[in-house]
C-alpha cells in the first residue's frame, strides 16, 4: 500500500492507501462522515486534494481500492480496462487530467475515444478536485447516444421517464398519472412503474397494461417495469412484453450480492433481453439505478467512499451498454446526503463520472421527506443538470411519488427545463406530439380543455 503525503499551513498530513486519499479529498457529505471515512478538518481536505492532484493516473490501475482477489466489479474494471484509449492521456497526473478536460482539446469526439480507458476510480478521483461549474463543463461536452424505440442523449434533447406509480398498482390510478404525463410530453425516455409488489402475475399486468397503451397510440417510447431481474428473465421465457429489463446495481460485489445480483445473472438477463428484438431504431435493453450510499447502508463500501464507489457501479453498468442509468441521487437519505447542498454536489458527481465513463446518464432528481432539502432545491439541481446535458431525468405527477413517498421533478419541471435551456424531446416521440396534436406552433405542450383529445380515452379503456 501506498502512502501519500502533503504539508499545508506548517502541518503534514498522511494518507495511507488510494483509498484513504480519495475519502479524505471527498468533499464534505454525512454518509462519509457515518462510516468514518471522512477528513477530519477542512485543512486535511484541501491537503488530501494537493496530494491527489499529483497522483498519476496509472496508479488507479496499479492499486486497486478493494483488492482483486476479493471483489468481483474490480476484476471486471481491470480486466476490461482498454490501454489503447488511455493511451492519450497515460502520462497525466489527476491534477493535469483535470486541466486537459476543462480545455478545448477535450471534446465530444476525444472524450468518447476516451472513455473505455477510463476506470471509476480516475474520474471519482478529478471529480473531488473540480468545482460544481467544472464538473457541468465538462459533463456537457460528452455525449452518448442510445436507442431502442427513441433515441435518447442527442445534443439539443432532455428525455423523461414517466413514472405513474402506485401504492397498490390500481390500474385507474396508474391511467391517471400515466395519461397526465403524456399530456405534458413526458415519457420520451421510458414509461416506468416501480411496482408495488415483485409477484410476477401483478409484474406482468403492468407490462401488458404499458405494452397496450403504447401499442394501441403508436407511441415511440419503451415501457419498463422495474422488478427483480429474476423476475424479468422469467417473464421474458413466458413470453411477456418486456421491453427494458431494470436492475439496481452497486459498485462492489457484496452490495451487489445483497441487491441478489451477480455479473453472470446480468449477463443472462442482458442475453434474454437482446435475443427479443422489441427495439425499432435500436437495441440498448437494458436499465440500471443507482445510488451514493447503497454499499455503505448494506455494510458492503470496504472503507471507500460513498462516491468512489458509486462510480464502481458505473463499471456494471458500462458492461450492457444500457439504455439508461439513472442515480436516484436523493433518495437513500439524509444518513448519506444530508441536505440540498450535499444532494446537488452528488447530483453533479454521479452525471460527470458516468458521462466520461461512456454511459446514458440521467438523473432522479429527488430527496425524501426527512432531508434538509425543498422543492427550491429540486429546481436548483433540475437547471444545472439541464446545462450540464443530462440525457434524461424522472417525472412524477406534481413532483411527488405517492407510493415510494418521496419529492422528484415533475412533469410540470420538465417542460419548465425545455423552454428555458432550447431544450426538445427525443426525435421520434417529438415526432409523435405533433402527429397527435400535442405540440403548439413554438414546439411546446399545448392546453388541451375538456375530454375532446384522442389521449383521454386512456383513463377510460384502463378502468374499464
Amino acid at each position: 500500500m501506498s502512502t501519500y503525503t502533503s504539508t499545508l499551513g506548517g502541518s503534514r498530513y498522511r494518507f495511507d492507501g488510494l483509498a484513504r486519499l480519495l475519502a479524505a479529498a471527498s468533499p464534505e457529505r454525512s454518509g462519509d462522515r457515518l462510516a468514518g471515512l471522512a477528513a477530519e478538518s477542512a485543512q486535511a481536505r484541501v491537503a488530501a486534494r494537493w496530494a491527489l492532484a499529483d497522483v498519476p493516473l496509472t496508479r488507479f490501475l496499479a492499486e486497486p481500492v478493494i483488492p482483486y482477489e476479493d471483489d468481483d466489479v474490480t476484476r471486471l474494471i481491470v480486466d476490461s480496462h482498454d490501454a489503447v484509449a488511455f493511451a492519450p492521456v497515460a502520462g497525466l497526473t489527476v491534477g493535469e487530467f483535470r486541466e486537459w478536460l476543462l480545455s478545448e482539446a477535450a471534446d465530444a469526439t476525444t472524450l468518447a475515444a476516451l472513455a473505455p480507458g477510463l476506470t471509476p476510480e480516475m474520474v471519482a478521483a478529478v471529480s473531488k478536485l473540480m468545482g460544481n461549474a467544472d464538473l457541468v463543463a465538462v459533463a456537457r461536452k460528452a455525449r452518448v447516444v442510445t436507442a431502442f424505440r427513441s433515441t435518447i442523449g442527442l445534443p439539443g434533447r432532455l428525455a423523461t421517464r414517466l413514472q405513474p406509480n402506485h401504492p397498490t398498482d390500481d390500474p385507474a390510478g396508474v391511467a391517471a398519472a400515466l395519461l397526465d404525463g403524456l399530456l405534458l410530453g413526458s415519457g420520451d425516455a421510458v414509461i416506468g412503474i416501480n411496482p408495488a409488489t415483485d409477484s410476477p402475475k401483478a409484474v406482468r399486468d403492468l407490462l401488458e397494461l404499458l405494452d397496450g397503451v403504447i401499442a394501441r397510440y403508436a407511441i415511440p417510447t419503451q415501457s419498463c417495469v422495474l422488478c427483480h431481474v429474476t423476475t424479468s428473465i422469467d417473464l421474458m421465457a413466458a413470453g411477456a412484453p418486456v421491453d427494458l429489463v431494470f436492475q439496481s446495481i452497486a459498485g462492489t460485489q457484496a452490495a451487489n450480492a445483497s441487491f441478489g445480483v451477480t455479473l453472470g445473472l446480468l449477463d443472462e438477463a442482458y442475453e434474454a433481453a437482446k435475443a427479443l428484438g422489441r427495439g425499432t431504431v435500436g437495441h440498448n435493453a437494458l436499465y440500471f439505478e443507482t445510488g451514493q450510499g447503497s454499499a455503505l447502508s448494506a455494510d458492503a463500501h470496504h472503507g471507500v467512499d460513498q462516491q468512489t464507489v458509486e462510480a464502481r457501479a458505473y463499471a456494471v453498468a458500462r458492461r450492457y451498454d444500457p439504455l439508461l442509468v439513472n442515480t436516484v441521487v436523493g433518495f437513500i437519505g439524509p444518513e448519506y446526503l444530508y441536505d440540498g447542498r450535499q444532494i446537488l454536489r452528488a447530483a453533479l458527481e454521479d452525471h460527470f463520472c458516468g458521462k466520461l465513463l461512456g454511459l446514458p446518464m440521467g438523473l432522479d432528481i429527488c430527496y425524501t421527506n426527512h432531508a434538509d432539502a425543498d422543492d427550491d432545491d429540486i429546481a436548483t439541481m433540475l437547471t444545472m443538470l439541464g446545462v450540464a446535458g443530462a440525457s434524461f431525468v424522472i417525472c412524477t405527477p406534481g413532483g411527488d411519488d405517492i407510493m415510494l413517498n418521496y419529492q422528484s421533478a415533475s412533469y410540470h419541471d420538465a417542460l419548465y427545463l425545455r423552454e428555458v435551456l432550447g431544450l426538445r424531446p427525443a426525435p421520434e416521440f417529438e415526432a409523435w406530439l405533433d402527429g397527435i396534436g400535442l405540440l403548439d406552433e413554438r414546439g411546446g405542450i399545448r392546453d388541451i380543455a375538456g375530454t375532446s383529445h384522442p389521449l383521454m380515452a386512456i383513463g377510460k379503456e384502463l378502468t374499464a
